[in-house]
């Protein structure tokens, strides 16, 4: 099937906003420990307001799978601005606490997108 570019329609489709980005995103999969999650909820508030403030902030959203996997995906506009959230001092602290207190297990993932589109229907 080909490829449509912006503001090509595919089908009854129309693609919207394709951009070239330096966008940088982080994938953060986690399990908590379960007897840890009031602590948990305190810090994981604090730095999701923190996050919010961070120059070149874009977006972040976290999803909670049934098996009680957490995956949050957060990012930014670029490496630089990524880098300053990663070596944020609170940040730090709280990723300490989170190995030593909270988290079963976890991972991350930091990749720079190369270009971004969206899709919106009846536009």
């Amino acid at each position: 099937m080909p490829v449509s570019h912006a503001g090509e329609s595919y089908g009854t489709a129309k693609w919207h906003d394709l951009r070239m980005t330096n966008e940088v995103i982080t994938v953060f999969r986690s399990r908590l420990r379960s007897e840890e999650l009031p602590a948990y909820r305190e810090v994981s508030e604090r730095m999701n307001d923190l996050v919010r403030t961070m120059p070149g902030f874009v977006d972040a959203k976290t999803f909670i799978a049934a098996d009680g996997e957490r995956v949050t995906i957060v990012t930014f506009g670029d490496e630089h601005t990524q880098k300053a959230w990663r070596e944020h001092p609170e940040h730090r602290a709280a990723q300490r606490l989170g190995a030593d207190e909270f988290y079963e297990d976890y991972s991350i993932t930091v990749g720079a997108a190369t270009y971004s589109h969206s899709f919106q229907r009846g536009q």
